[in-house]
């Protein structure tokens, strides 16, 4: 998905059109961590021999703070360097950006051993094996963000209290709501569209200045690394123009910011493995039965990888478009997993994902659920018709700490992912779970200052 060669970025680097080239690679919570590269210098050097990071950028909180209980990283080891090797495939033009290219890197030990606990090589690896099989996955997510008049400056300084939404009632749909933001929406899209990204539509969505851009799908190492350069750039033209947007799962108590997760298997020559017309009732092969009931043999044992932060969880309302229900339905947006399109267009929509998750993460828990469930011929459960809010079905976890749970004590993850994948992540659990534990939240202060 490149939109520039070395050539290319060689030529303009030399004519000054180019001065910088961000190198960045993903941390465990989806952002990008990184440096800014003179632009001869990466010429000279970088492009042959990468660059370094301290390997604490997989092993902090939030914050950037040093925590303890990673295996990987720590003050006993000297929190010393790793390699982040440029992935020349992801190099293009980011316009916002005055100057700037932008490539994104591959996180290796200096001796070029992997960090298998980098979200990048933890996609790698279930792509790889989903190649073995003779497949491929091709994937499209779908972010939703809620946007404010506020800047992020002064959203700090309100402390994220009686910031103005853009949009002051519902726009889902709405043109006209569209129009009131749609300089800032034209221009992400544009920027996207010159970083190589093909961009679909943008519309309104329900909560009050949220909205959504679409892109087409790709292969999911692609399309998580768009997804991840978009989620960026989106901020930063934002912050530009005096804007602050997010895409916090659950802003208020309105409808939260999903990224839902559309994806399918195909051959490796492109053959649509997971289709069969013949099937009237789904245009379902078997392989494809197998590949969703793989998802909802495992959807609550992975559900750390779509829901990766306490607030993820407060998204899962019933009746909010969020699912609760751990079912799959043909275009049933009540149910976890929603079957749409037929022959070339099918795939299964994953909306547990909200939309403060690491793609990365999310997509392997895909692909391996799917891979899974074909290995294993798992047999698929009736399609749910109805409202599965309302159904005793299985439940998505209500909290982080169920979510650790069944993660933790998992032994297919453990088998799929790796024991220092499994502990990795569920440190990072514990360590967000410790760190809410301690908080004093306005909810508190309001029920107890005064009453008790």
């Amino acid at each position: 998905m490149t939109s520039m060669t070395i050539a290319d970025l060689t030529a303009k680097i030399k004519s000054g059109e180019v001065d910088t080239v961000v190198v960045a690679m993903t941390d465990m919570q989806g952002r990008l961590t990184g440096k800014r590269i003179h632009g001869t210098f990466f010429l000279d050097e970088v492009l042959k021999h990468g660059t370094e990071g301290c390997n604490y950028l997989l092993a902090v909180d939030v914050d950037m703070n040093t925590v303890d209980g990673y295996e990987m990283s720590s003050w006993e080891r000297g929190y010393s360097d790793f390699a982040l090797v440029p992935d020349m495939d992801t190099l293009r033009m980011i316009d916002w950006q005055e100057g700037a290219a932008l490539v994104l890197a591959d996180v290796q030990w200096l001796d070029h051993t992997d960090v298998v606990a980098s979200p990048r090589q933890i996609l790698r690896k279930q792509v790889k094996a989903l190649k073995d099989a003779g497949m491929e996955a091709m994937c499209g997510t779908e972010l939703e963000f809620v946007v404010y008049k506020d800047t992020y400056e002064e959203a700090w300084n309100k402390g994220y209290k009686n910031l103005i939404p853009v949009n002051q009632y519902n726009v889902d749909y709405s043109i006209l709501g569209g129009s009131r933001i749609e300089p800032l929406l034209r221009r992400i899209r544009l920027s996207m569209a010159k970083a190589g990204m093909t961009v679909e539509s943008v519309k309104g969505e329900c909560n009050f200045g949220q909205h959504e851009i679409a892109f087409k799908y790709s292969d999911a190492l692609s399309n998580c690394d768009n997804h991840v350069i978009y989620k960026n750039g989106a901020k930063e033209i934002a912050a530009q123009d005096g804007y602050a947007l997010t895409f916090m799962a659950k802003p208020n108590e309105k409808e939260g910011n999903s990224s839902h997760i559309h994806l399918s298997f195909r051959g490796l020559d492109g053959s649509m493995v997971m289709a069969d017309d013949s099937d009237k009732e789904q245009g379902l092969s078997d392989l494809g039965r197998q590949f969703i009931a793989g998802q909802i043999a495992h959807m609550r044992e992975m559900s750390l990888l779509f829901a990766p932060n306490i607030n993820s969880y407060k998204r899962y309302v019933p009746g909010s478009f969020a699912p609760t229900a751990i079912r799959w339905g043909r275009d049933n947006r009540t149910c976890a997993l929603r079957l749409v399109g037929k022959g070339q267009s099918l795939r299964l929509e994953n909306r547990v994902a909200g939309g403060d998750v690491n793609p990365y993460l999310a997509v392997s828990g895909i692909i391996a659920a799917g891979l899974d469930g074909i290995k294993n011929k798992m047999v698929l459960e009736p399609a749910f018709t109805g409202n599965a809010y309302a159904s005793d079905s299985q439940r998505v976890p209500s909290s982080m700490n169920e979510s650790l749970a069944l993660w933790e004590g998992s032994a297919w993850v453990k088998e799929t992912f790796g024991a220092e994948v499994q502990a990795h992540y569920a440190n990072m659990a514990k360590i967000e779970i410790a760190a809410y534990g301690k908080a004093i939240t306005d909810w508190e202060l309001v029920r107890n200052f005064e009453r008790f």
